[in-house]
């Protein structure tokens, strides 16, 4: 495909986009109820990668509605929390990167969405969304995580923030393991413009806290060794155990 039609394809994308999410923040203003809401959302989002011709195929095991786990999957896009929305049931509560809720429009989303956000940077803020995941997992709901943080051009899958497995330890959750594959391609950092590409998302079978008892460091062990087992991109942990928050 020439660079002309890429560029084509790229401003479409975006204008599409913009088409689906103003509508979706008229009716997220009015709608009552987070699991309206999110079921809402969920449909715009797989409008969204239909018309641009990147529907998201999932495979792998298969995550019933409202079932309490802590799923977490690798990050490498901004695309990426659009892809689990439409990949996955409708009523996970994910934890977000406080930046994103100063997002136009996004911010508004999410936060209608009943995002958790987070500064990792403010010690007092990790400890109080450590405790409000604690009692969402007490409590049996569904958590999203991007347990890297953040992403950027180098593939590979970066160290993990503890957050997600110290909240599915408490709480005696099982884990999920999510790989996305597609989205660094289809949008990878620096870029301003996404490209043509399909989507695809593997729900690994879930970690499961052993009977004798899992630590949050040994359940993000072997969450990780799973993860990348099926990812097509190296470790780039220098310490593949666990890195703390």
């Amino acid at each position: 495909m020439t660079r002309a039609l890429h560029f084509a394809y790229g401003c479409y994308a975006w204008l599409a986009l913009l088409a689906i999410v103003i509508p979706l923040c008229v009716v997220l203003s009015v709608l009552p109820g987070v699991d309206r809401r999110r079921r809402v959302a969920r449909g715009a989002a797989r409008l969204y990668f239909l018309a641009i011709g990147s529907p998201v195929r999932v495979d792998g095991s298969a995550i019933e509605p409202h079932f309490p786990c802590v799923v977490v999957a690798n990050h490498s896009s901004y695309l990426d929390g659009i892809i689990l929305t439409a990949a996955l049931p409708a009523g996970f509560t994910y934890l977000i990167k406080h930046e994103m809720s100063r997002v136009p429009l996004a911010g508004f989303v999410l936060r209608r969405l009943g995002s958790a956000f987070v500064a990792r940077d403010d010690v007092h803020d990790r400890h109080r969304t450590a405790r409000a995941l604690h009692s969402l997992a007490t409590r049996g709901s569904a958590l999203g995580f991007f347990p890297e943080g953040t992403f950027d051009g180098t593939p590979g899958l970066k160290p993990f923030h503890l957050g997600a497995f110290s909240a599915a330890a408490r709480a005696k959750l099982p884990v999920v393991p999510i790989v996305i594959y597609g989205a660094r391609r289809k949008l990878p950092s620096g870029a301003l413009l996404p490209r043509p590409g399909s989507l695809r998302v593997h729900i690994c079978d879930a970690v499961r806290p052993r009977p004798a008892g899992a630590t949050a460091h040994t359940l993000m062990a072997e969450t990780r060794r799973t993860m990348l087992a099926c990812l097509d991109e190296p470790d780039l942990a220098r310490e593949p155990a666990y890195m703390p928050e």
